[in-house]
């Protein structure tokens, strides 16, 4: 009885210490799409870094409503209610500052690379 509670007690050890995905971490997180959420009046992660051609997703976390525009008007979401999303695709690299027209001291960055 003992050595077979060992043999099972490994074998249990054995699945959950497998690893879930196949794929390294870095890898998963290079293929995530990128985020940002408003919550409690912020914009997280403040500054963001992706590549030409990639699309954020901003996604209202708060109970009250909020925007996405930038400050040189390349994009504007409509109001976001909460759970409700902002896409944007970016084509061109640069620095891209945006706030929420309805409380214009939340502030935020995308920095875009080629």
């Amino acid at each position: 009885m003992f050595r077979y509670s060992i043999v099972l007690l490994a074998a249990l050890a054995g699945v959950v210490a497998a690893p879930v995905a196949s794929r390294p971490v870095a890898a998963q997180a290079a293929t995530a799409a990128p985020m940002v959420h408003i919550s409690n009046f912020t914009f997280g992660p403040q500054a963001l870094k992706v590549k030409v051609g990639q699309t954020v997703t901003w996604v209202n976390d708060d109970d009250i409503p909020h925007t996405v525009a930038s400050g040189t008007k390349v994009f504007k979401s409509k109001v976001l209610d909460t759970g409700d999303t902002f896409s944007f695709t970016f084509t061109k690299a640069g620095a891209y500052a945006y706030f929420c027209s309805l409380h214009p001291h939340m502030t935020g960055k995308v920095l875009v690379s080629a």
